[in-house]
């Protein structure tokens, strides 16, 4: 009790904060240590399921963690594969109902339209997921109508869906993945079109419009600003993935604009060429006649017999007649050519092309990346390859620019990388463990380097403090002179310069006068309240008796 009273109050202040601050690091440390790791159970949820699943995981006694203004729920990550089956057993893992739905023992007693209700919400939870498992969507809502046919009519309804999707980041789906997406719900459903099928991202962008016909993927023929969006897009994508090749993912940005005529034109036309005679048929018609007129002869009974006339030797012939025409008819065709052009709308008039490339990110000497432009080489060669791509024309007024500028960063999205191991530990165990060495040494570097030499440096004072106070009291009793040549008594003389020591600390040459009452009760106080110091001015002074 008595050193604590000696310490004074500043050092005990001193000591006593220091015994905190590493108190609460222990303690820290211990909570830090047995407090489990936690990890996401479900996120993006809407108030009614984070209501659920918190009822559910209070029930159990589980520890968990709201976050994100409730939309996420975090449990101890070893509990996060069990938990998960566990709610989904129960039907409350997530917004999302699949087909155990009709797991549960609730079908007694159900009218038909609750039985067709649970079919419908089965059936659209089971394709969300199925379109949700796609890498580039996050999230998807899936909305089914399924007319009923009424009973005697005539009158019938096709099916039509709607489907939401929400974007993993800054990707967006190419008209393969919507095709694909459209066939995929289409075949599920019965009796559905994929031209039924509605398509919106989180945007509210439309990737494709129920009741478009299948002229091209997601797009209808007779529509022309989607047609000309179509062609803008299909342009786009083609010069993206161009220069994705050479500068990067995610470094190039390109916008296109085309002007098109949509006006339809039919155009007919019918050339001839006379040098190209072709004999088509050909006619030919002989004719020959004659004729001979008689004499005049009298008329007697020998001409009337037979063979009179060579009878008579021709006598009294008369004049004789012979004609021959000869007709000749050949019909040719002339070489004609007709043609019937038909113009389909959407003639492209004009293009303006605008791409946005990237720069560089050299690492420096400090390692930290600076942006740099890119060589102007290399930019003539990407605009080479970008009028390549979308057949530039410069005679119907085409523009092309190409600018490179540095991209503003985008949020990355975090993905789990739990699984990955290293030496049988997942990346969050070493994670952990760095953590707990870190904080480990960081407790034995402030016990050594901090508390140590403070509560040292306190517990030093201590002494010489004590020491001085000795001091002060032998100096109380004064050098006095006395008759009669009594004891002599008094003070040091001096103390020694060179302090080597707690003992050269005290240089008592002599002691010369009478000493009090009053002083020698103050030099047992004195011995009694410091033993260890009154010790060492005895051995001080026999030491230097002996010398």
């Amino acid at each position: 009790m008595d050193m604590v009273k000696n310490l004074g109050a500043a050092r005990l202040s001193v000591i006593a904060g220091t015994a905190v601050l590493v108190l609460g690091f222990f303690i820290f440390l211990a909570t830090r240590v047995t407090t489990p790791e936690m990890a996401m159970l479900y996120g993006e949820l809407s108030e009614a399921d984070s209501n659920r699943i918190v009822t559910q995981l209070s029930q159990q006694n589980t520890p968990f963690e709201l976050r994100q203004s409730g939309q996420q729920i975090w449990v101890p990550r070893e509990q996060v594969g069990e938990l998960r089956l566990a709610m989904a057993g129960q039907g409350v893992g997530g917004s999302l109902v699949g087909y155990e739905i009709f797991d549960r023992d609730q079908s007694l007693g159900q009218s038909s339209f609750v039985q067709e209700v649970n079919r419908l919400r089965a059936l659209e939870g089971e394709l969300a997921r199925t379109i949700t498992s796609l890498a580039s969507v996050r999230g998807s809502r899936v909305h089914l109508v399924l007319p009923r046919r009424e009973l005697f009519s005539r009158d019938t309804q096709e099916p039509t869906a709607s489907i939401v999707l929400k974007m993993a980041g800054a990707q967006r789906l190419d008209n393969d993945q919507i095709a694909a997406i459209q066939h995929l719900v289409a075949t599920a459903v019965p009796r559905l079109r994929p031209t039924n099928i509605s398509i919106v991202d989180d945007r509210g962008t439309l990737l494709h419009g129920g009741g478009e016909e299948e002229g091209g993927p997601g797009l209808s023929a007779d529509n022309a600003a989607e047609m000309r969006q179509h062609y803008e897009t299909r342009l786009a994508r083609r010069v993206t993935e161009l220069l994705e090749r050479t500068v990067g993912f995610g470094k190039v940005r390109v916008e296109v604009r085309a002007d098109m005529d949509f006006s339809q034109v039919v155009s007919n036309s019918e050339t001839f060429d006379p040098t190209g005679q072709v004999l088509r048929s050909s006619e030919t018609v002989e004719e020959s006649s004659s004729s001979q007129e008689a004499g005049e002869d009298t008329v007697t009974v020998g001409n009337n017999l037979p063979d009179a006339a060579a009878l008579d030797g021709g006598a009294g012939g008369g004049a004789s007649e012979q004609q021959s025409r000869t007709e000749e008819r050949s019909n040719f065709e002339i070489s004609k050519t007709q043609t019937n052009r038909v113009s389909a709308p959407g003639r492209v008039e004009r293009l303006s092309v605008a791409v946005l490339v990237d720069g560089l990110y050299p690492e420096g000497e400090d390692g930290q990346t600076q942006y740099e432009q890119r060589p102007d080489q290399q930019m003539q060669q990407l605009e080479s390859l970008v009028r390549s791509a979308v057949g530039f024309d410069a005679a119907r007024g085409d523009a092309l620019e190409l600018v490179n500028m540095q991209f503003a960063e985008l949020p990355v999205d975090v993905t789990d990388d739990s699984d990955r191991t290293f030496f049988g530990f997942t990346t969050s165990d070493m994670r952990r463990i760095v953590e707990l060495l870190v904080l480990g040494v960081l407790g034995i570097l402030i016990v050594l380097l901090v508390v140590r030499p403070l509560l040292t440096k306190v517990f030093e004072a201590a002494p010489s403090s004590a020491t001085a106070d000795a001091e002060s009291d032998t100096h109380m009793i004064t050098d006095q002179s006395g008759g009669g040549g009594h004891g002599e008594v008094g003070l040091p003389a001096t103390l020694g310069e060179d302090h080597e020591g707690f003992d050269s600390m005290i240089d008592i040459a002599h002691i010369e006068g009478r000493v009090k009452a009053s002083s020698m009760k103050k030099i047992g106080e004195i011995i009694e309240k410091h033993p260890e110091e009154a010790v060492a001015i005895l051995r001080n002074w026999m030491y230097q008796d002996a010398n």
